[in-house]
């Protein structure tokens, strides 16, 4: 099991670096001068020029990359034009928000993660556990209505969904209060009340899709050999079900579950847009607009690590569902 995680671990971080290299090739080898990228509106020409020596923008590539790592790790002096010292984890500064890119990232990822991380949770409690039901229950009444749900919600679009959820729950009933982020550590049931309705849209659409996945694919495993073999020694369902059928048929959904969190940690655009909440997402969106190129990079920096480190637990998780996996 140690051979196999530390195998993926590599694997995990060789992605990683060739994900930064190749971001910093695209952000300041691609531009003519990258420079105005950092600051497009804002900068005179004196300070342009100061941001390019306090930079390094005309030292070899290399040697710029490696002043960038090495701000993300032990932090850098950016210089007094871009704020002065920056402490680990640096990732610049932007003009447009006359901060540190860091400090936008703190401010945003948890909200971010706040929406996604609870959504995660029951859409596949929910999925799974009505796709399994359904496929042990084919035929039935139950079959078809969660059949009839799922088809419902994978055509829906999270922005109408969203809609109606606010109109209902926050406009004509007044039950909940206007969508917003507080921390957790402040207050957990405001936290929980101004989010509760991103993670019922984000659970709804999601669970959908997840419930006929995972119906789909208990219905092949039921037919698999080891099943019939395991009824015909007399197991009782719950072990047939449930240590062999479940296993088995969970796999290719976990697959699935980790690319679908580590994309939405990467930023939930429309969720936050629709719900007017200011996450990742939407500050990414911003930044592409505003051409704020420091938080553009951070962000695709950002939801990169999300996307690898979400396949590493999905390797591993792999490893525990399927021990077959260590060996391959």
């Amino acid at each position: 099991m140690t051979r196999f995680f530390v195998k993926r671990l590599l694997s995990a971080v060789l992605t990683l670096f060739a994900v930064s290299v190749l971001s910093f090739l695209m952000f300041f080898a691609l531009p003519k001068d990258p420079v105005n990228g950092m600051c497009p509106k804002n900068c005179n020409a004196e300070r342009l020029e100061r941001v390019r020596q306090e930079l390094g923008l005309r030292d070899p590539l290399h040697t710029q990359y490696l002043g960038y790592m090495k701000g993300i790790f032990v932090g850098r002096d950016l210089g007094s034009a871009q704020g002065g010292r920056c402490d680990a984890p640096c990732l610049g500064y932007s003009y447009v928000n006359s901060e540190a890119v860091t400090d936008t990232m703190a401010r945003v990822l948890p909200v971010t993660l706040s929406i996604v991380l609870p959504a995660a949770i029951l859409w596949l409690v929910l999925g799974v556990g009505l796709g399994m039901i359904s496929a042990l229950r084919r035929g039935t009444l139950l079959d078809k209505v969660a059949i009839g749900v799922s088809l419902t919600g994978a055509s829906l679009q999270l922005y109408f969904v969203g809609a109606v959820l606010l109109l209902v729950f926050v406009y004509n009933l007044k039950f909940l209060p206007v969508p917003s982020y507080t921390s957790i550590l402040d207050n957990p049931a405001k936290w929980a009340s101004g989010l509760v309705l991103a993670w019922l849209a984000l659970a709804f659409l999601f669970s959908a899709i997840y419930a006929r996945l995972s119906r789909a694919q208990m219905l092949e495993t039921l037919s698999e050999d080891f099943i019939r073999t395991a009824r015909a020694k007399g197991l009782p369902k719950s072990k047939v079900y449930g240590r062999h059928a479940l296993r088995a048929a969970i796999t290719p959904v976990v697959t699935i579950a980790g690319l679908d969190v580590g994309g939405a940690l990467g930023g939930t655009v429309i969720t936050e847009t629709t719900f007017g909440i200011q996450g990742l997402g939407r500050t990414a969106v911003e930044a592409v607009r505003g051409g704020d190129l420091p938080t553009i990079m951070a962000t695709v920096l950002i939801a990169a690590f999300f996307v690898v480190v979400a396949n590493l637990v999905v390797d591993l998780l792999y490893a525990v569902i399927d021990p077959r996996v260590r060996l391959g």
